[in-house]
C-alpha cells in the first residue's frame, strides 16, 4: 500500500511516516495543498491522509479534486475539528473516512487498511491465492498453512502481487506501490526483494518472472 500524508505540522507528518513504514506501508509526505496536487498528478496512491486546514490549496479543494479526477484513491480526512458538522462537511466533500487529532497510530493503520481494501472492486480483508494467505491487519503470511516470516518490504511486495491475483505486475509498478518517492527508479531493489521473498516462501517457487514484463503469482513452479 502507498499513502500520501498531507500535513503542515512537519513533526507530526514525519512521525506518521515513520510509523507507517514500520507497518510495511510506503508513505510520502507534503506540507501544503499545492504540493499534494502535484504529487497526485505524478504518483498513484491508495489512500490520501488529508489535513483540511493546510497552506496553499485548501484541504477541502484537494479532496474535491481527488474525487472529481476519478483517481481511485481513498481520502481520510485528518483534522483537529471534532464537531459533528465538521465531520459531515468532510464526508459531503467526498472523504471516505474521518480521524480527529490527537489520534493513535494503531487506529490510523487500521483505518488505512480498511480503506485500501475498498477499491472499485472490494478486496477481501484476508488475501488468499496460490496456496498463500496474507492478513494485512495482523501482518501475517502463510503458505499451505505454514507461517512465513517476511521483512516489511517483502510483505508489501507480496501484498501487491496477491491483490493482482495472477496478473502481471511490472517492476516499475512494484517500485511505485511498495516504495516511497525516495526510491531510485534505476535501483535493483525490486529484484533483490523478489529474490529474498522467493527464498522465504520456499519451494516450489510461486512468484514467476515474465521476461521483459514483470512478475506474477502462479500455481506452478516456473523452473520446471
Amino acid at each position: 500500500m502507498r499513502v500520501l500524508v498531507v500535513e503542515d505540522e512537519i513533526y507530526l507528518a514525519e512521525a506518521v511516516q515513520a510509523g507507517l513504514r514500520l507497518e510495511a506501508i510506503a508513505c510520502d509526505i507534503v506540507t501544503d495543498g499545492d504540493a499534494a496536487l502535484e504529487r497526485l498528478a505524478v504518483h498513484a496512491y491508495d489512500v490520501v491522509v488529508l489535513d483540511r486546514d493546510i497552506p496553499g490549496t485548501h484541504g477541502d479543494d484537494v479532496c474535491r479534486s481527488i474525487v472529481a479526477s476519478g483517481l481511485g484513491c481513498r481520502v481520510l480526512m485528518l483534522t483537529a475539528a471534532a464537531r459533528l458538522n465538521e465531520k459531515v462537511a468532510g464526508f459531503e466533500l467526498g472523504a471516505d473516512d474521518y480521524l480527529t487529532k490527537p489520534f493513535d497510530l494503531a487506529e490510523l493503520v487500521v483505518r488505512l487498511r480498511s480503506l485500501a481494501r475498498r477499491p472499485a472492486q472490494a478486496a477481501p480483508p484476508v488475501l488468499e491465492y496460490a496456496g498463500l494467505r496474507l492478513d494485512p491487519f495482523r501482518r501475517e503470511v502463510y503458505r499451505d498453512g505454514r507461517y512465513v516470516g517476511l521483512s516489511r518490504k517483502q510483505f508489501a511486495v507480496l501484498e501487491v502481487l496477491m491483490t493482482a491475483r495472477g496478473g502481471v505486475i511490472s517492476a516499475e509498478e512494484l517500485l511505485e506501490r511498495a516504495w516511497d518517492e525516495n526510491a531510485d527508479p534505476f535501483t535493483n531493489a525490486v529484484r533483490i526483494t523478489i529474490s529474498g521473498l522467493r527464498k522465504r516462501l520456499g519451494d516450489p517457487w510461486v512468484i514467476q518472472t515474465v521476461p521483459g514484463v514483470g512478475y506474477r503469482l502462479g500455481e506452478e513452479d516456473p523452473r520446471r
